[in-house]
């Protein structure tokens, strides 16, 4: 996980995502539906899944009966 520090930004870091992510999510989605509207904010799904475990860790999302991602 990219964490900002000497060799990497804020902006370069996971955690930057945070708030555009979270502000797509004003609505129930799946994970791919998520995933191709943040594609041109992050590119890398390895990025992406971490962005997710992050969020979930923290409480900000969660997954409902049908497997879509929503706010906590």
């Amino acid at each position: 996980m990219l964490l900002p520090n000497k060799l990497f930004s804020y902006n370069e870091c996971v955690l930057s995502h945070f708030p555009r992510v979270l502000s797509i999510l004003n609505q129930p989605l799946s994970v791919k539906e998520l995933y191709l509207r943040v594609m041109p904010i992050i590119s890398d799904p390895i990025e992406f899944i971490q962005l997710l475990d992050c969020l979930y860790a923290l409480g900000k999302i969660d997954f409902n009966e049908t497997g879509d991602l929503y706010l906590c």
